[in-house]
Formats: C-alpha cells, sequence, structure tokens
C-alpha cells in the first residue's frame, strides 16, 4: 500500500525517522538518492520545516512532531507542496480548527543547505519538555533571516489523510516574500502547467523521448535500519515510466524512474512535495513547468515511488485561489 513519506518515517527506525521528524545534524548533508548538487539551478525550490501538534515523535512524553518537505516558489510568497505536507499543521503551538488550513507553523528556506545550527538538538529536550523545544525552535526560527514564516497553509480540499494519494495538494502562504532574479532566460519561479499537460506523453513514442528532473531536499539514500544524508537542495533526472501511479488508477499518480536509461536518480525522505519539471527540450526546461508533486513511497529503501500530477482541473483550480474553498 503506498505511504507518504513522513508516514512511512513513522513506522521505520529511529534512524529512518531522522529523515522526517527532525533531529540533530549527524551525517553528511547529501539529498535525492543518486542525481546530484542543484549548483543553483533551482533557487526557487526550498525546504518547508513544519509541526504538527497532535503527531506523535516516539522520543517524547507529548505529542508533537516535527517534519521537513520540500516545496517550490510559483510567486514571491506561494510555495506549492504536498497535501500531506500542510494538512493539521499547527497555529502557534496549537491543532488547528480545521486540519485542512489555517496552519501557520511552517517555516520555509531556499538556502542550498539551510540553517539548522540555530536550532538545540532534540536530545536536549527529551522525554518531557517536548513543548519548550516547540517554544525554543520557533522562536528561532522566526528570528532567523533564511526562515521565512507562513501565514496561511491550505491542503486540497477533497484531501483525506488516510487516502492522501488521491488529492497530495497543498500551498503555504508565506508572511513575507522571496524576491529572486530570473537569469532572462525564463521565469524567475516554479510555473503550473496547462491543463491536461502530461497527457502529451501518453503514447509510447512520446514516453521515450520525456525526460524529467525532480528536485529535492531528502535522503540520499535509506532502508529499515538507517538513513543517509539530507537537507541539501539536489536534483535528478528521470523518465516516465506509467500514468496509473498507485492501485492502477490512472490521471492521479504517475510513476518516474529511480534508475535507467538516460536517468541519474531518484526521490526519497523529505523529497515529499518537491517538483518534478518538464526538461524534454531546453525551450521547455527554460519555463519551470512543474508537472507533479513528489508524494509516496513504497517501501523504506527509496527505490520506488509516485508523484501527485498537478495538471488536473481540480488541482490547477485550487491552485490559482488556494484559500477560496475556505472562504464563507
Amino acid at each position: 500500500m503506498p505511504i507518504s513519506f513522513r508516514q512511512l518515517a513513522a513506522t521505520v527506525s529511529a534512524a529512518s525517522l531522522a529523515a522526517a521528524a527532525l533531529l540533530a545534524p549527524a551525517l553528511p548533508a547529501h539529498a535525492i538518492v543518486g542525481g546530484a548538487p542543484d549548483a543553483g539551478e533551482h533557487p526557487y525550490v526550498g525546504q518547508l520545516l513544519f509541526y504538527v501538534p497532535d503527531a506523535v515523535d516516539p522520543r517524547f512524553e507529548d505529542p508533537g512532531a516535527w517534519f521537513k518537505c520540500t516545496g517550490t516558489l510559483i510567486d514571491e510568497d506561494t510555495v506549492v507542496t504536498a497535501g500531506h505536507c500542510t494538512y493539521a499543521v499547527g497555529v502557534e503551538g496549537e491543532a488547528p480548527a480545521d486540519p485542512l488550513h489555517g496552519g501557520t507553523d511552517v517555516w520555509f528556506s531556499v538556502l542550498p543547505a539551510p540553517d539548522y545550527s540555530i536550532l538545540k538538538p532534540s536530545s536536549t529536550y527529551v522525554p518531557d519538555r517536548n513543548a519548550q523545544r516547540y517554544t525554543d525552535w520557533s522562536k528561532a526560527l522566526d528570528a532567523s533571516s533564511t526562515w521565512h514564516e507562513a501565514e496561511a497553509t491550505f491542503t486540497h480540499p477533497e484531501y483525506v489523510d488516510a487516502a492522501f494519494l488521491l488529492h497530495d495538494l497543498g500551498v503555504v502562504e508565506l508572511s513575507e516574500p522571496i524576491v529572486l532574479q530570473g537569469d532572462g532566460t525564463g521565469p524567475a519561479y516554479g510555473t503550473l502547467p496547462q491543463e491536461g499537460y502530461l497527457d502529451r506523453y501518453y503514447t509510447k513514442s512520446a514516453k521515450r523521448t520525456a525526460l524529467f528532473e525532480s528536485v529535492g531536499y531528502g535522503l540520499e539514500d535509506s532502508g529499515p535500519k538507517f538513513s543517509l544524508g539530507g537537507d541539501t537542495r539536489r536534483k535528478a533526472d528521470r523518465r516516465l515510466v506509467s500514468f496509473k501511479g498507485a492501485y492502477g488508477l490512472p490521471n492521479i499518480a504517475v510513476m518516474f524512474s529511480h534508475a535507467g536509461r538516460g536517468t541519474t536518480g531518484g526521490t526519497c525522505f523529505g523529497d515529499s512535495g518537491g517538483p518534478t519539471f518538464d526538461i524534454t527540450t531546453p525551450q521547455i526546461a527554460e519555463q519551470n513547468i512543474i508537472v507533479a508533486v513528489t508524494s509516496f513511497g513504497l517501501n523504506s529503501n527509496c527505490n520506488a515511488g509516485g508523484s501527485y500530477r498537478i495538471d488536473q482541473p481540480d488541482d490547477l483550480e485550487f491552485l490559482m485561489d488556494p484559500s477560496d474553498p475556505y472562504t464563507p
């Protein structure tokens, strides 16, 4: 059964949990399984650090857990990510009235390697100072010039956490703009696809020539009892494998390669919500078109997983005005 990288992290060992529930950095900083350093190619892709008050961190007596995802700026203050990265996010440390929207306990950094040195190690708070950890960390993040706090979060209105892959799309609206300058060859931020954009690759010949690039801050490798790297922006070239990413359901989740001809890697824990861009030609690559966001893994080894395509009518309608479904 497909599960989100966040959900999977809660079921495997403490070492793998480090990929999502934040621990003190102790390993070399790498990301995307295989792949290569991003080298400044996607400055509009950043890392999300967020707090879920009702989630369980097994090291603590009280609930409350921190997680990491990846997201993409599509303008100065709007971040597109996965729905399971915005669902049930806290409001000043408390559970939101509606888990689908309103959370503010999210911080976003576009540094190639975000600054975690400002946070005291979780080990110093175990086992009964979880509330103090939230207080200290949120204060440090708010004071940071490189971490940008959310003004509000919005999850696809049809999202259901128990069946997350059906509508795994979320938006974070930042409280302050992040102004980026383009290189003159394309837009300065990520861009949304046209409706049904990926349909052009349905035929075997079109799919065979298509090339995509996933970007994220996730682990470089993972297994049932280990994890390696993370917290550095990396990229991987990938091929489109299938339009039936989970349970044979078409046009929802899509599968991209983790290895094989013309590819350089795949996705892992922490890459959730990260973009996959169409780079089939140089002209297309310049447009920064997000065709999907990283959604789920099929095991703890990060050698198989799927992405949620965002070119469907309901997704684009939501992305055009994320607050509309929740406005009285």
